[in-house]
């Protein structure tokens, strides 16, 4: 028979389990929600290049660039996710026809495509600054030829993309981001073990899906 100090003992155990288990769970709850504010927030850019060949690879950059050159009166941090599609679809074919040019300049064919859209992507650290979970994100994508190379992507907003950049700072990430959101981001992925249980659940629900 167990003496009444250890039945004592045993359900202090117990309750102390129970509670790290429901504040674990409420812990990861809060998490799961910033995670999914950030990604209501944010609006990436990716520029993919057509292979993984050195000269891709440096076409992808120019053509990067004169994107962001051409479209700077709407890359200046006025692009949020909200708004991206409606801004950017009247200036598709001129910011097409500017990536296309490059192209052409540099020898090659191929052709080039702006899209606007959710798509999925995995944790990723930007700039060694801040770190967004897995999931779906609003991103301008400009795709090169079969655009199977490695991409080159930036954080459209808040505004961390030349030549928006310049002129951004992180007082400007405060005054955008919740202080929840900025826990969140600013949180390094090696040390948070949630990150890798978001982007898990998040796969699995684009499976589902």
């Amino acid at each position: 028979m167990k003496s009444k100090t250890e039945k004592l003992i045993r359900r202090f155990e117990i309750s102390l389990a129970a509670a790290f288990v429901i504040t674990s769970i409420f812990s990861f709850v809060s998490f799961a929600a910033s995670c999914s504010d950030v990604r209501r927030d944010v609006l990436r850019m990716h520029v993919i290049a057509n292979s993984d060949s050195d000269e891709d690879q440096i076409l992808k950059l120019k053509v990067r660039d004169a994107v962001l050159n051409e479209g700077e009166e709407i890359f200046d941090g006025s692009l949020t996710s909200a708004n991206a599609e409606k801004l950017l679809i009247p200036q598709k074919e001129r910011l097409e026809e500017t990536a296309r040019e490059v192209i052409r300049k540099n020898g090659f064919d191929y052709d080039v495509r702006l899209e606007i859209g959710k798509d999925f992507f995995s944790t990723r650290t930007y700039d060694d600054r801040i770190t967004l979970p897995a999931g779906e994100y609003e991103a301008v994508r400009v795709i090169i030829g079969e655009g199977k190379g490695k991409n080159w992507w930036c954080v459209m907003f808040p505004p961390m993309c030349l030549p928006a950049a310049e002129s951004s700072d992180d007082a400007e990430l405060q005054d955008i981001l919740s202080e929840d959101e900025l826990k969140v981001v600013e949180s390094n992925p090696k040390f948070e073990p949630r990150f890798k249980i978001i982007e898990i659940y998040e796969k699995l629900t684009q499976k589902l899906k």
